[in-house]
């Protein structure tokens, strides 16, 4: 296919008229071309979007951020563009998808269960709460999303063009359920040469090269979302093969690397807590369970690598090369799409943003077709988890894992690249930022704000602030306060400091708490809540204060659309 032709010296074709709510996004655009040298001398057009989210990635899985896993095409990324070292997810799969299509905290509209009020992954948005792709639409925008949905409802209806959706989460090589334009699809047969993440890449190359022949006059939101590197670990056996002997090395030396290697990077420094054998998720299975029905050799604890035998090291490599293996997969096929718009010549002014919906996981569970121990590991036959030994040190320098709301659960990547609205100047940003930001962000660079009525509903402001000032600089945003809550688990962080519980008794008392100076401890090694006991209280006051903010918003019955 031939490259569009030159105009305006971009390489793009000419827009649509703009939308009256363009000028703010003009505005912003001036500035950072008066600000950035290595930007256009004139703004550029309303960027194209390509926001990809991982499933599962430990906040150290990729090699900008310390890592060993080959990822060429996101390190390329965060050579090119912005590192944020304090972004933060919900700590679960569908909490976080809902905040990042909504701009609410999941609690407050369904999404998450609250104390009392039920919601989760059955939970049904309030109809103000809209994904937004509704709103770019009504900008010009044309919507497609690609690979894990996990919100409630279909999506061309809430704003989508075009959809291929995965929702059997358990077969990475042959889908029982997966959906084009809200229809399903016949299952992928066994035996096929499909993987979620190839299949996933594909659909996003096919609408964007349809896209550029019909639609090139208009800007794009490109929902790419791969559900590696979450359990079932599979991959295609030749990734596997590079990284078969990479792990005996063990957990707790890998995990020293990674910690070393963020240091030389800029990237958070703190202390590296210990391992915490204790922790892992109740409804794991036991030991003697995982035993019998995945290996002899696996292991439910993130106990000391030398305490293994042989066989278990060897199995536990094995685990760790799959997960490796499919971080692997999915930045190649992120490298696919990033060719395919270089190819189509949108690549100078696509924003692309990339994140994790959560960190690594330490469940140990067994769902799907189930687990055949005679199975090449890593095969569509086979069915296993990372664990938390892995999960601990995937999720280096920070405690804990996926569903807890301590650092390990929800601290995430965020890379964000756009050459022609930010220059191609590496750089880190320290400032705090959470899900919820990302809608308000994107509205505000396609020129559009925050509605305040949809369709004769009230619609309440976003929970997030604009990240728009940190893309310019390091700076702190706004936030009032970040909050959790997941499976009892809670948290909030104003400033640097931030208030945690493990939830074990669940009744929001003092002694319940730990206090981090994030500061000085990011890696939450030092609890000083017997030091600050009126800091305590005050953050725990703020914790419930914004509870029953959002137990009032789900709680609201508002008319149906």
């Amino acid at each position: 296919m031939a490259a569009p032709p030159p105009l305006h010296g971009g390489g793009r074709l000419p827009r649509k008229p703009p939308h009256p709510l363009q000028p703010l996004a003009a505005t912003l655009l001036a500035l950072l071309a008066l600000l950035l040298p290595c930007t256009a001398k004139t703004p550029p057009p309303r960027p194209d979007i390509l926001l990809i989210l991982a499933d599962d990635l430990g906040f150290s899985d990729l090699g900008c951020y310390g890592g060993e896993i080959s990822t060429p095409n996101l390190d390329s990324l965060a050579d090119h563009g912005l590192r944020f070292t304090q972004f933060y997810n919900t700590s679960r799969c569908w909490p976080t998808r809902a905040a990042i299509l909504t701009g609410y905290y999941p609690q407050a509209i369904r999404r998450d269960a609250l104390p009392g009020m039920g919601g989760g992954t059955s939970g049904v948005r309030p109809p103000w709460a809209r994904l937004l792709p509704e709103y770019l639409r009504s900008l010009g925008y044309r919507s497609y999303h690609s690979g894990k949905w996990h919100i409630d409802g279909p999506r061309l209806p809430a704003g989508f063009d075009h959809s291929y959706s995965i929702e059997d989460h358990d077969r990475n090589f042959g889908p029982r359920l997966h959906l084009e334009d809200d229809l399903t699809l016949p299952p992928v047969p066994a035996g096929s040469d499909y993987f979620t993440s190839t299949a996933i890449a594909d659909h996003a190359i096919r609408y964007l090269r349809e896209h550029a022949g019909k639609n090139s006059d208009r800007p794009f939101f490109h929902y790419l979302c791969f559900t590696s590197p979450h359990f079932p670990l599979q991959a295609p056996a030749e990734d596997i093969a590079r990284y078969r002997d990479r792990y005996l090395v063990g957990w707790d030396v890998i995990r020293e690397e990674r910690w070393k290697r963020q240091r030389r990077l800029g990237l958070p420094h703190p202390d590296l807590p210990a391992r915490e054998a204790s922790m892992r998720p109740a409804w794991n299975l036991s030991e003697d369970e995982l035993r019998r029905t995945i290996d002899p050799a696996e292991v439910a604890r993130a106990v000391a690598w030398t305490e293994l035998t042989p066989e278990q090291q060897r199995f536990q490599a094995t685990k760790m090369a799959i997960h490796a293996a499919m971080v692997s997969r999915m930045d190649h096929e992120i490298g696919r799409v990033i060719a395919e718009l270089k190819t189509l010549g949108r690549w100078d002014n696509t924003l692309v943003l990339f994140l994790s919906d959560n960190g690594a996981s330490a469940e140990q569970i067994v769902r799907g077709d189930g687990h055949d121990p005679a199975a090449p590991p890593g095969s569509a036959r086979s069915f296993i988890c990372l664990g938390p030994g892995w999960s601990t040190a995937a999720n280096t320098p920070f405690r804990l894992h996926k569903s807890w709301t301590h650092e390990g659960g929800v601290a995430t990547p965020l890379i964000v690249h756009w050459p022609a609205g930010l220059g191609q100047v590496p750089s880190l940003r320290h400032t705090v930022g959470h899900v919820v930001d990302l809608p308000p962000t994107l509205l505000e660079l396609a020129g559009g704000q925050w509605p305040q009525h949809r369709d004769g509903i009230p619609v309440p402001p976003s929970h997030g602030v604009s990240l728009v000032p940190a893309l310019l600089r390091d700076r702190q945003l706004p936030h009032p306060s970040l909050w959790w809550y997941h499976e009892r688990h809670k948290a909030v962080r104003v400033g640097d400091w931030k208030l945690v519980s493990l939830g074990d008794r669940g009744n929001g008392d003092p002694d319940s708490w730990e206090l981090y100076d994030l500061r000085h401890d990011r890696s939450e090694t030092r609890d000083v809540a017997k030091q600050h006991p009126d800091r305590v209280t005050a953050l725990a006051n703020e914790w419930e204060r914004r509870l029953h903010e959002f137990q009032g918003l789900a709680a609201t019955n508002r008319p149906s659309r």
